[in-house]
């Protein structure tokens, strides 16, 4: 396997990084009765607030603190912290388009043995294992796939708000989602678009597909996997119907989106019900979550790290572990909607038959573990992530007028290229 760029400057930093003294953010000692601090570093709102809590509680030694980036930030870091093997934090999240690249310099991160391994599903382990066998990850959640919607905005404009009818609306397709998104655009309420924007739509289709940027041998496949190419054509085609917010995930242009009612659909991993409660909470109850057009697919998930580098690696392993546990996963989705990835917990009432209040009472258990049970996952490679935000790029720049989508299609691939290299 030929290693990625940034990689290979991870692994070189590293081998020159010996010398330095390992930074983790704790401090106090690792036994008896000195105060040692934790810290957890995070992308997005993972839930945890309440847990912290009550395993300071049970452990009057620990304190923990979390720090929080956005997405492409926090795992640029991540990489600069262990190319220089300093800074990083004691646990150290990595979503799912990142997990591959940091197995390839797993080294750097604590094994965390092979316990719990009957626990996962079996790709969720699978994924955070490095080829020798070190388990670099606890797995958190996994996506799974719907649409959420604001019912209140597809009344306005004259289309079904009712759950299950607007499922069966787009249910063949997204050819009938965008075709829907048409009727609403006639007569939607001022300043709302159909969607958020076109990267955040790119990896819900995409998501869909067997095969994505990467062949399991690690071979990027952008430019030669006709998927790749069908899905950008169909987000392009949203696009030029005047459908797209022109929003970028996790911007603060695309928080500020949400409460000013800016669009009415979002691609909707389990995760995402997070953030739009974090963002919209003017509109409890106006949400809604419908089924994605076409069944199945995923998107995200994440898993928890812990660095070698840190001081209290060992406290750090078993908080890691204690939040990933059975338990706190059920917590965590029963007030926060990321959807566990320990498959135990789907046919357990709490989780399985959870409604959620803020969505309209959906019956986002059912929803979200059914597809958990189906889902097919898709192999990810080491610069899946970076692939991911160099097409989220090129789809804006058609957005924003700047490029044809030929054009930008040429510019992405060639990034992508690069990013392989």
């Amino acid at each position: 396997m030929r290693l990625s760029r940034s990689a290979r400057v991870v692994a070189a930093a590293a081998a020159t990084a010996l010398a330095l003294t390992a930074c983790g953010s704790g401090s106090g000692g690792d036994s008896g009765s000195d105060k040692i601090t934790l810290s957890v570093s995070l992308f997005g709102n993972f839930g945890y607030q309440e847990l912290y809590k009550q395993y300071e509680k049970d452990h009057p030694n620990i304190k923990i603190q979390e720090r929080t980036a956005d997405y492409n930030a926090h795992h640029r870091d991540l990489a600069t912290h262990l190319a220089t093997n300093a800074g990083a934090a004691d646990i150290e999240a990595v979503d799912t388009g990142f997990i591959a690249q940091m197995r390839e310099v797993g080294k750097q991160f604590t094994d965390l043995g092979t316990e719990r391994e009957s626990e996962y599903l079996p790709w969720k382990w699978q994924a955070s294992l490095t080829k020798d066998g070190q388990q670099i990850g606890y797995g958190t959640d996994v996506g799974g796939l719907a649409i959420c919607y604001r019912r209140d905005l597809f009344q306005q404009a004259g289309l079904p708000a009712d759950r299950d009818q607007v499922s069966a609306a787009w249910a063949s397709g997204w050819d009938k989602y965008i075709e829907l998104g048409q009727q609403f655009t006639k007569k939607a309420p001022k300043g709302t678009a159909f969607f958020d924007g076109g990267g955040a739509l790119y990896n819900a289709v995409i998501g869909q597909a067997p095969v994505g940027f990467y062949n399991p041998d690690n071979t990027v496949v952008v430019s030669t996997n006709p998927e790749v190419r069908k899905a950008w054509d169909l987000v392009v085609k949203a696009i030029q119907a005047n459908l797209s917010a022109k929003l970028v995930e996790s911007s603060p242009e695309w928080n500020n989106g949400f409460a000013k009612g800016q669009f009415a659909t979002i691609a909707c991993p389990a995760w995402m019900m997070a953030k739009i409660k974090d963002q919209s909470k003017a509109y409890a109850g106006k949400w809604d979550v419908a089924a994605v057009p076409g069944g199945g697919g995923n998107w995200g998930g994440s898993y928890l790290t812990v660095p070698k580098q840190g001081k209290h690696v060992d406290e750090a392993k078993k908080l890691a572990a204690w939040l990933t546990a059975p338990d706190q996963q059920a917590k965590v989705f029963t007030t926060q909607g990321l959807l566990p990835s320990i498959p135990a917990l789907y046919d357990k009432p709490e989780v399985g038959a959870l409604k959620d209040p803020f969505f309209n009472n959906a019956p986002v258990g059912k929803i979200f573990t059914t597809a958990a049970k189906e889902l097919k996952p898709q192999y990810q490679g080491p610069r899946a992530g970076d692939i991911q935000t160099a097409i989220r790029d090129g789809l804006l720049r058609v957005e924003q007028g700047k490029q044809s989508s030929d054009q930008s299609w040429t510019q992405t691939v060639s990034d992508v290229e690069r990013l392989a290299k």
